[in-house]
């Protein structure tokens, strides 16, 4: 289900979240004041994923408050297919995968001017480049390493740094590849990059720091097994295609 008001939007901000009732209403508030500054129109869909507390309640309220939120109910919580239905309702020629706990317009203003003049198909804010000042938990950045560098790099030949996390690119160009994409959950924007990169689209990734507002609503040893489990069926799934 999705509630919101209909409008013309160039650039759409898409956000998945899960039990973020302390966070969710603040966070949105700035990033609406933020983009308003901008010239041109910007839609934010905040894609609730399934949440137990009062997350969904904050967003509709959101959503009846500002013409330019779209709130998008899904009724599991599972990441992949929230972000997914969300890009594919976006109006804006331009989409931002964004996070609630990252919001960086910096990015935006980085990110949409490689879009726009079709210097970059997609552009992936990386917090692994050279200089770059992640400030996540050891625990969390060792678990991305291995993720990143070792598994998706063996396993089915990833070239860049970073899958997950902040993320713009041209919707026409590129939802044809996230039609095709099958995993869902953690690994859907491994897929949906790597896919992309077999199908010699222009990636850039520029810079982006990192400093956790709140900590990991899900406990990173609990998600392994699933990562595992849909790493061995993305090596699948990209190898049988290629």
């Amino acid at each position: 289900m999705t509630i919101g008001k209909n409008q013309e939007p160039k650039v759409s901000i898409v956000i998945p979240v899960y039990n973020e009732q302390e966070l969710l209403s603040e966070a949105i508030i700035s990033l609406v004041k933020e983009i308003t500054e901008f010239d041109f129109e910007c839609e934010v869909i905040i894609a609730e994923n399934g949440s137990n507390d009062s997350t969904k309640e904050i967003a509709l309220e959101l959503g009846r408050r500002y013409e330019n939120i779209k709130v998008q109910l899904n009724d599991e919580p599972n990441y992949g297919k929230a972000l997914k239905r969300g890009i594919e309702y976006a109006k804006g020629d331009l989409i931002i995968c964004d996070e609630i706990d990252i919001l960086d317009v910096e990015f935006y203003k980085a990110s949409l001017p490689l879009l726009f003049s079709n210097k970059a198909d997609i552009v992936v804010g990386s917090k692994h480049l050279a200089g770059i000042k992640d400030k996540r938990s050891s625990f969390r950045k060792f678990v991305t390493y291995v993720t990143n560098f070792i598994m998706l790099r063996i396993l089915v030949g990833f070239k860049g740094t970073e899958t997950h996390g902040v993320k713009g690119f041209q919707k026409a160009k590129l939802i044809p590849i996230i039609k095709k994409c099958i995993i869902d959950k953690d690994l859907f924007t491994s897929e949906f990059i790597i896919r992309a990169q077999h199908e010699s689209c222009k990636i850039i990734e520029i810079p982006l720091a990192i400093e956790e507002k709140r900590k990991a609503r899900i406990n990173p040893l609990k998600r392994i097994p699933n990562v595992l489990k849909n790493l061995v069926k993305l090596t699948w799934v990209i190898r049988m295609q290629r």
